[in-house]
């Protein structure tokens, strides 16, 4: 079964402290996205917001800045459980993984649309918590999935499979309760959903996208 995480891009800190709270006992884990202005024409809240910020979901922090590596501790005041960085805009993603982990917290990279998988370091695809692809253009929700982010998943997965590696292959933008059974036979194993999870009643839109891939069992 996909995991599926809320996922926020927002410059409004009360939209942020209310999504949270609405994700409270629904789903587990809750991603904050934050985007610098500069690596994306968009920008989010920083991270300091949610220091003091009381929540019993893991958060994941996906890193959309220049040199995520200088991030990290601002991630970890704002108790993140997993950080996930950008490798376009990354000097070193050994640094980087090093420096998350030696917080001992989860750690993972991300690709832009355009970016192929051998923009990752293959020496340390072994370290990795998560592998994220993103299936719409960064900086803004409400994108429509590109397709081409299948080939990608299915690539991975192989790697994955052939070299027993145990990241978890994680998607985001544009996921529908349509697309995600396309996304899930590729290989994926999270995908982030935006601000349209939260139209109408979260946990109903959440069952459905569940539904939607329980009935893999019967097109199989």
């Amino acid at each position: 079964m996909i995991n599926i995480i809320p996922s926020i891009p927002t410059d409004d800190l009360n939209e942020l402290y209310s999504l949270i709270t609405q994700a409270e006992g629904v789903v587990d884990r809750f991603s904050v996205d934050i985007v610098d202005g500069k690596f994306a024409d968009n920008k989010t809240v920083d991270p300091s917001v949610l220091e003091n910020f009381e929540t019993s979901l893991r958060l994941d922090y996906q890193l959309m800045v220049i040199e995520p590596f200088d991030w990290v501790e601002r991630c970890v005041k704002a108790k993140a459980e997993r950080i996930i960085g950008h490798v376009e805009e990354m000097s070193s993603q050994h640094a980087f993984l090093k420096k998350v982990y030696g917080y001992e917290i989860s750690a993972g990279l991300a690709l832009n649309l355009e970016s192929d998988i051998s923009r990752l370091d293959g020496e340390l695809l072994y370290k990795l918590d998560v592998i994220l692809l993103m299936s719409v253009p960064v900086g803004f929700g409400g994108q429509k999935f590109d397709v081409s982010v299948l080939e990608k998943i299915e690539k991975l997965a192989q790697v994955r499979s052939e070299s027993n590696f145990t990241f978890k292959i994680h998607v985001d933008g544009g996921i529908t309760n349509k697309n995600i059974i396309d996304v899930a036979l590729a290989g994926a194993d999270e995908v982030s959903i935006g601000k349209r999870i939260f139209e109408g009643d979260l946990k109903a839109n959440i069952e459905s996208y569940k539904i939607a891939i329980q009935n893999l069992g019967i097109l199989q």
